[in-house]
């Protein structure tokens, strides 16, 4: 008789992450893939990176033993000059240094969330967020969003019904849309935010990644000295604008939130890696992040717009777009009933792959909608996967299945 393991619930009848399993796929060859959202290996600084490491090879002193759970001191000091850079005001007592900005919002889910709490996230939002609250036994409730961010008379409703404890947007480049809040509703936001006990977490993975259109602040700039301030959050990373294989990140928040984040983060990992850490202050400090990113974002813009336009050429009307003025993402939607979840296998058969949007969605989820990331492919294999894309779409039109 086997053995019965007695997982704790919210493991009991797990799901994996529908992005991942999409990797077996990528063995296939001449897959072109659209799917994963992962910043472009060839735009790494490696020569900035092999300068920094080399700094410290020759004198890694104690770097190599075990460091403080708030962060490597120099790297927390330049976290908070880039933060400050960004016009959000902050000293380095300010923020801990995370494992990636997905390890801050584990935190933030540890130190606020029992079974049952409720967390309010976009329609569609980030899926790992999505799978973290399940996990933690939240309760998740969703809000519309468009092309200008979460739908603000429907959040204000919401708020007032359910009292969410958190509040989880990605403002900037939305993670899977692209879509950025405009300045005005930003400000609403913060309006709805006073007078509950809401705290706003603000995930800036990509705000840095600009290509086109007018900066916005972001929110913690915007809320700073002002009655929310304390309520927002600021998670940011730099897994795609310097390397993800780096595992680091940092949150900006009340000190009562961070000693308790602190508290979270030495029971999972005591610290984030302290060589690491100070290779990454040696490179941010070098000047090097500063020169590089604007190369980063000119190339994502090429071939964002070489998607769009390829994707239009071929669908026509057929396909509707979001177009992004930054980030790593781009948000299409079938027309003519088209399913995307159908699409997938199809495509897949023509050798191209992208991210159904039923992925993004804890409830209603947008069947004809679909995420494509034009960040890990090369221009030529961009117009070949939107061909290909194509030819699936027209084989699912006239009735065809993957069989």
């Amino acid at each position: 008789m086997a053995f019965t393991f007695r997982f704790a619930e919210p493991f009991a009848q797990v799901k994996g992450s529908p992005i991942r399993e999409l990797f077996r796929y990528l063995s296939q060859p001449g897959m072109i893939s659209f799917a994963g959202g992962y910043p472009a290996p060839e735009l790494f600084d490696v020569a900035g990176l092999q300068t920094s490491l080399l700094a410290l090879a020759h004198n890694p002193g104690t770097t190599l033993s075990y460091g403080a759970t708030e962060g490597w001191p120099a790297l927390r000091e330049s976290f908070a000059r880039l933060t400050t850079s960004r016009a959000i005001p902050t000293e380095a007592e300010q923020l801990i240094v995370t494992s990636g900005s997905q390890q801050g919002f584990d935190l933030l889910l540890r130190a606020f969330i029992q079974p049952g709490d409720t967390v309010l996230v976009e329609r569609p939002t980030y899926p790992a967020a999505l799978q973290g609250l399940r996990l933690a036994g939240a309760r998740i409730v969703t809000v519309g969003s468009g092309t200008q961010g979460p739908n603000l008379q429907e959040l204000a409703a919401v708020l007032k019904q359910h009292q969410p404890k958190l509040l989880y947007l990605v403002p900037t480049f939305a993670n899977p849309t692209g879509a950025t809040i405009d300045l005005q509703s930003r400000r609403r936001l913060l309006d709805l935010l006073a007078g509950t006990s809401c705290v706003l977490i603000e995930d800036d993975p990509y705000g840095q990644l600009r290509f086109g259109g007018t900066p916005v602040p972001t929110l913690a700039q915007l809320a700073h000295d002002t009655a929310v301030a304390d309520q927002v959050v600021y998670l940011s990373s730099l897994s795609k604008t310097i390397a993800p294989g780096l595992r680091l990140g940092w949150m900006r928040a009340h000190a009562d939130i961070l000693r308790r984040c602190v508290l979270a983060k030495q029971v999972g990992d005591l610290c984030s890696a302290p060589y690491l850490q100070a290779v990454a202050a040696h490179y941010l400090d070098s000047g090097c992040y500063e020169t590089h990113l604007p190369k980063i974002a000119a190339s994502y813009g090429e071939r964002a717009r070489l998607m769009i336009a390829s994707l239009r050429q071929h669908f026509g009307e057929s396909l509707t777009l979001l177009e992004p003025e930054g980030g790593m993402f781009l948000w299409a939607r079938l027309q003519d009933g088209l399913d995307a979840a159908s699409l997938l296998p199809l495509a897949i058969q023509e050798n191209v792959m992208f991210v159904p949007g039923s992925a993004f969605y804890a409830a209603q989820p947008d069947p004809q909608a679909f995420r494509l990331s034009f960040t890990m492919s090369t221009p030529e294999q961009i117009v070949q996967g939107c061909e290909r894309l194509f030819r699936a779409a027209q084989r699912l039109a006239q009735g065809e299945t993957a069989g």
